[in-house]
């Protein structure tokens, strides 16, 4: 290992080495012949798989973006609804990705299901789903999710904890537990129109099978072909 200048860094231990951290993925490999035919229809079948194993949050998704300066940008978001239309999730709209996804809708979604030697990899363009849409699904969320909602400014810059907690204290004095949230007209939710989706099953030796899902044209036909590993 090398530090940032490339000079030498000692590691606790060879365990903590990057370099020798190594898995040998010995799952049941991934066909075409087996593969559903159409994308929203796999990744169901794979996403029941992943909760039946327990896996801590198969909903949560890396979600990058990158605004009009073409800076890429990440972050883990929670999956919260997904259809033949594609994926949803919810954020403020005036938070970093909110304002990237105006200037640029182009997406690209990872579900990192290490456990299963899995991933899936889509890219395609976020839209904001219609308020209706948003509103019934904020009404589901517990009461301190929606007073946070309202509480937290995503992305802009506070002063100390101290500010966000008194912003949240102040709005759960005003709606009380057992009142009726309003939405925040600020806060909603996108859905990622799938235009590639791939399928990423971990294999011995590196040889891992990748299949990809290619939306034909602006239709709701696919073809599916295999990358290499």
């Amino acid at each position: 290992m090398t530090d940032a200048e490339g000079g030498p860094v000692r590691a606790a231990s060879e365990s903590l080495n990057p370099a020798a951290m190594r898995k040998q993925y010995r799952r049941d490999g991934l066909d075409v012949s087996a593969l559903a035919a159409e994308p929203m229809e796999q990744f169901a079948h794979w996403f029941a798989e992943a909760a039946r194993d327990g896996l801590y949050e198969p909903n949560a998704m890396i979600v990058s973006t990158a605004g009009a300066d073409g800076a890429p940008d990440s972050r883990t978001v929670l999956l919260k609804q997904y259809d033949r239309r594609g994926f949803v999730f919810y954020t403020n709209h005036h938070s970093r990705k909110g304002t990237q996804l105006a200037e640029n809708p182009q997406v690209a979604l990872l579900f990192p299901w290490h456990p299963l030697a899995r991933q899936v990899r889509v890219t395609g363009t976020a839209a904001q789903v219609p308020r209706e849409e948003t509103a019934a699904y904020f009404r589901t969320r517990p009461h301190g999710s929606q007073v946070g909602a309202w509480a937290s400014d995503q992305s802009a810059v506070v002063p100390d904890r101290a500010t966000l907690d008194r912003a949240y204290a102040e709005l759960a004095a005003r709606h009380p537990e057992g009142d009726q949230v309003p939405v925040p007209p600020h806060w909603g939710g996108y859905r990622v129109t799938p235009r590639t989706v791939e399928f990423w099953q971990g294999r011995e030796n590196r040889l891992h099978d990748r299949l990809r899902y290619v939306r034909s044209g602006d239709g709701e036909d696919w073809r599916v072909e295999r990358l290499a590993p």
